[in-house]
């Protein structure tokens, strides 16, 4: 059995990453790493006192998951890696699944688990890459008829609860396993991506240069979602659609990404006049507060504020 290391990139979520770690303690991996990326409720703090045996690395400002991820892939020696968010627990044998999948199947760079959510339901773990067509179906809100339309299933990818193992697009970054060897000739995450579309972006690259990538349901992953970016709804919304412009840049060709823009900008604008007629039927203040988030994240995606030039990435012209 080859030597396998669990790392976690954190970033504030102190009491889930300690169900985390205990989760993967559990499945006696040669190493664990983790980085913290500046968080500020103690998480570091808990992981020196509560976890001694696992290698702690603090970063003095958030450098974003990509980026982090790296860091943690650099610190550990272990031939196989589980690279994981700190809102995740591993499931008992899901480590030692991933390890021997990888040891068998030489064509598959990067495997995901079957994602669960707290709750024990599926969580989707793996997609069609965002084309226009699949961007337009997100937007329109027309991706909930999917199942009813059969026009429409091809643009639905049902690999997430089959009961078999085999090559996807892509899967979910919260739970990655590969081959160190082989994440190294892939270069590592683009750090230009600092959330969002890193895990789709290393994954097209691998594609790219012959590798598959496959999900692997014998192992199962919880995964809470969304746990250190729920204080920042707004800002994540944006923070998304520009990170899908950059990938849109980097791999599509320019009209693609002229199209994704319009295409944004108008659902923004429908938004935008759905919540102010809102606004002014609702006396409700939490509705009120949810809306005037709302509008001030579908302005900013009308008039634009959704480059990346704030964390060092690619300027994407909107």
């Amino acid at each position: 059995m080859k030597t396998i290391a669990v790392c976690i990139v954190n970033y504030n979520t102190r009491d889930l990453l300690r169900a985390c770690l205990h989760s993967a303690l559990a499945e006696n991996p040669d190493e664990i790493v983790v980085v913290d990326d500046a968080s500020a409720d103690g998480s570091a703090e808990m992981v020196e006192l509560d976890f001694p045996s696992v290698k702690l690395i603090r970063l003095n400002e958030n450098i974003g998951y990509g980026a982090a991820s790296n860091r943690a892939v650099k610190h550990c020696r272990s031939e196989h890696i589980l690279l994981l968010n700190g809102d995740t627990v591993v499931k008992p044998g899901a480590l030692r699944c991933l390890s021997r999948y990888l040891e068998a199947c030489d064509s598959a760079a990067l495997i995901g688990p079957r994602i669960l959510n707290p709750d024990g339901s599926p969580q989707t773990s793996c997609f069609h890459f965002p084309t226009p067509p699949h961007i337009f179906l997100y937007l329109s809100g027309l991706y909930r008829l999917i199942p009813r339309i059969p026009l429409l299933r091809k643009f639905s990818f049902q690999k997430a609860s089959a009961g078999s193992a085999g090559a996807v697009p892509w899967v979910l970054g919260a739970a990655l396993a590969f081959r160190r060897e082989t994440f190294e000739v892939l270069g590592g995450f683009d750090e230009s991506f600092f959330m969002y579309f890193e895990e789709v972006d290393l994954c097209y690259r691998a594609s790219r240069q012959g590798w598959q990538v496959h999900f692997v349901p014998g192992a199962e992953i919880v995964h809470v979602g969304g746990a250190s970016t729920e204080q920042e709804r707004g800002g994540m919304t944006l923070q998304y659609f520009a990170s899908l412009a950059e990938f849109y840049l980097k791999h599509y060709p320019r009209h693609y990404l002229v199209g994704l823009i319009l295409m944004v900008k108008t659902f923004a604008f429908f938004r935008l006049m759905r919540d102010i007629l809102l606004m002014q039927a609702t006396r409700d203040s939490k509705q009120r507060s949810d809306l005037q988030t709302d509008r001030t994240v579908q302005r900013d995606l009308i008039i634009g504020r959704w480059s990346r030039r704030s964390h060092g990435g690619t300027a994407v012209p909107v």
